[in-house]
């Protein structure tokens, strides 16, 4: 199964990108939720089966990339433990 990571930071679609040689993996960063509906929309169509994206996004971000894939494929996204709340904004700012 070909999957994707979507990070959200400082970042261009279309120079920040990699791909794992001879693995069915993406990784794109994406500076925004418009951005990554669109990357989204072209991974799913691509046949991409899975897009897991970083905390950044958080639900409702990954609500919006469901709905731009047309809830078609699995979309999950990275979460913490609350008892870390503390050192995620420390190192965040969030």
């Amino acid at each position: 199964m070909k999957y994707a990571f979507l990070i959200m930071g400082n970042y261009d679609p279309q120079t920040d990108h990699a791909a794992i040689p001879g693995k069915d993996v993406e990784i794109i960063g994406v500076a925004d939720i418009t951005q990554a509906r669109d990357a989204a929309r072209r991974l799913c169509a691509d046949g991409v089966g899975c897009i897991e994206l970083c905390g950044a996004f958080g639900p409702e971000g990954a609500r919006e990339i469901i709905q731009a894939t047309e809830n078609k494929i699995p979309v999950g996204y990275v979460t913490h433990f609350p008892e870390q709340d503390e050192l995620f904004v420390k190192a965040f700012g969030k």
